[in-house]
């Protein structure tokens, strides 16, 4: 099946050509089609589905165990957030970034690090 953003995509309201682009928002990257004169905002459908089901996980809050394997402890993360990070394409094997950010506050990172919670957009160069 073919993706729609494979297509010539015209604003509705100016008829030029949407340009294809990448949204951040809270560090999720979406593919979208952005009007040249700012009209219109297109983002991908199965992006716009994949950040629903993030902002649900990011909503819940989790009880996990933390446990001692040799000199180390080892928290353990539910299986929900692993399979949507996988499904995501990040690879559980590469190394993560623990941060101690306050008293009683850890964060761990996977992969790159998108800047901050603001909304960011940057043309696509490269065609998907």
């Amino acid at each position: 099946m073919q993706d729609i953003f494979e297509h010539t995509v015209l604003c509705k309201k100016c008829g030029k050509v949407m340009e294809k682009a990448r949204v951040i928002r809270n560090g999720f990257e979406l593919r979208a089609l952005i009007c040249p004169l700012g009209h219109d905002k297109l983002i991908h459908p199965t992006d716009e589905e994949d950040y629903k089901r993030f902002k649900e996980l990011k909503q819940k809050e989790f009880n996990v165990k933390m446990r001692i394997v040799g000199n180390s402890y080892a928290v353990s993360i539910p299986k929900e957030i692993v399979l949507f990070m996988h499904e995501q394409e990040k690879l559980m094997n590469d190394m993560v970034r623990l941060c101690f950010e306050e008293s009683g506050r850890l964060s761990l990172t996977f992969g790159k690090i998108i800047e901050g919670n603001k909304l960011e957009e940057r043309k696509n160069e490269d065609k998907d």
